[in-house]
């Protein structure tokens, strides 16, 4: 087929033979930062979180969490922060759906005022950046699906992750954007063993 050239512009227009074509994701690591009011909430958390999304592949010790004040009036003074990781990797394209089954996890454990006791924040690891699923709408955050945003959290360059200025206290922290780059190092010998590299 030839090439067509559109009114005003001096570049023709691409042949339909010539356009890319359309290919599917590449699976990535779901991962997910957790935070809870009461350790005595955790097994239980997570034996919900595999019914969905199947085995936990890496997990964290659950620390307190210091970064900010914001969740103290909600969950109580200092909930704690702890992150895992799944084995099966995911179709990038679910990320709004698992963020919607995680805000209806979230309500199951909601104290009788109606206040989380568990916040669960889903994302997305990949051998490029790590991305995180919000419900709240910002200037750097792209519409998914349902109300859900995108808000790429981390970038993989210079051999190491590296925030930006939006980016949550706590990922931006040493510690933790070296536990993702730990868990990008297993996650890329897993795309490699299933055939993706």
């Amino acid at each position: 087929m030839e090439s067509a050239t559109l009114s005003g512009f001096s570049e023709p227009i691409p042949a339909l033979s010539d356009m890319g074509k359309e290919l599917s994701f590449t699976p990535q690591r779901l991962i997910m930062g957790l935070l809870v009011s009461d350790l005595s909430l955790l097994s239980g958390v997570k034996e919900s979180l595999k019914k969905l999304y199947g085995p936990v592949l890496e997990e964290t010790e659950p620390v307190p969490f210091s970064y900010t004040d914001y969740y103290d009036q909600e969950m109580g003074r200092n909930p704690y922060r702890f992150y895992i990781s799944f084995q099966n990797l995911i179709d990038p394209s679910s990320l709004s759906a698992i963020k919607r089954q995680t805000d209806d996890l979230e309500k199951t454990y909601c104290n009788q005022d109606g206040g989380r006791r568990v916040n669960l924040d889903p994302g997305l690891l990949s051998l490029a950046n790590l991305i995180l699923a919000t419900t709240k709408n910002r200037s750097h955050r792209i519409p998914l699906f349902d109300g859900i945003y995108a808000e790429l959290t981390l970038l993989y360059a210079k051999k190491q992750f590296q925030s930006f200025p939006w980016t949550y206290a706590d990922y931006k922290s040493d510690t933790v954007k070296s536990l993702f780059s730990d868990w990008r190092i297993s996650y890329k010998e897993q795309l490699k063993q299933e055939g993706y590299l």
